[in-house]
């Protein structure tokens, strides 16, 4: 068994963890689609009254979605969280597709966190920005230094 550098299995980690999130919120986006017109009933409703803000917020946001357009996103965060099992998955076999992959799709989101960093901070945001930006790096040093390698054998 090839022994994985921590900070190799560390990315899987995340990457599994971030493709069990995305489960989960395609599964609930899915399950509001199916419910929509029940949560418009409960939030027409006295149920909530006097209840913590973070739940009428909540509800007010998904009740202003079109149904369509829960459907469709809960749809592209399905993909998505499949995606990024697939990147876990190739990256724990060391599959050099999958380094590929994972730089690819983490560079791409590295200049609209910036951004959203930008226009408004949050601990959030930043830890997601600086994990993807450590992803980056590590697999693209590790990257170049591999083929670096391979070259000189």
């Amino acid at each position: 068994m090839t022994k994985r550098p921590p900070a190799l299995v560390a990315i899987v980690i995340y990457k599994t963890f971030s493709a069990l999130l995305l489960v989960v919120m395609a599964i609930a986006l899915g399950l509001t689609v199916k419910k929509h017109q029940l949560l418009v009933d409960f939030s027409e409703s006295y149920a909530l009254e006097g209840k913590l803000q973070i739940i009428k917020w909540t509800l007010k946001e998904i009740l202003n979605l079109n149904p369509k357009t829960l459907q469709f996103t809960s749809m592209a965060v399905g993909l998505y969280a499949i995606v990024t099992a697939i990147e876990g998955i190739g990256l724990w076999y060391q599959k050099a597709w999958a380094k590929i992959l994972v730089l690819v799709l983490v560079g791409i989101s590295i200049p609209p966190e910036i951004f959203e960093l930008i226009r408004r901070m949050s601990l959030l945001k930043l830890a997601v920005f600086l994990v993807n930006l450590a992803v980056f790096w590590y697999l693209l040093r590790h990257s170049l230094s591999t083929r670096d390698d391979n070259q000189l054998q």
